[in-house]
């Protein structure tokens, strides 16, 4: 079973994205800011990691820079944005990975497949 991690500030969001993944029968951690997931990280490292941008505290262009200095590419990261400019940061993210808010949640659930079947297809 897959395991992502939703990391957005908005509970709401958090628990919609929560239970539709669990419904696909992923396994899901939830952080509401950038160091709540690095922490979650450490305990669980995920398969695929969702990530709004515009967070209190870490946001998550920090998270994406801190993430990838202590592990890398390990997971692929969709970014979640509101942003005017979700795109600053394409050369960290392929642009794939970027969905704007609000975005429907069958195009959230076919990415996520996609770069799980993905990663299953690398290791095997």
């Amino acid at each position: 079973m897959a395991h992502v991690l939703v990391v957005d500030d908005d509970f709401s969001i958090r628990q919609v994205i929560r239970f539709a993944l669990e419904d696909e029968g992923y396994s899901v951690d939830e952080a509401p800011d950038g160091e709540a997931a690095l922490a979650a990280i450490d305990l669980h490292h995920p398969d695929v990691i969702l990530l709004d941008m515009r967070m209190p505290g870490m946001d998550g262009w920090d998270f994406v820079e801190r993430y990838r200095e202590h592990h890398g590419h390990r997971a692929p990261i969709i970014i979640l944005t509101a942003s005017q400019d979700p795109f600053r940061g394409r050369a960290e993210i392929p642009p794939e990975n970027h969905l704007a808010k609000p975005f429907d949640l069958d195009v959230l659930l076919e990415r996520i497949a996609a770069l799980v079947e993905r990663a299953a297809g690398e290791e095997g």
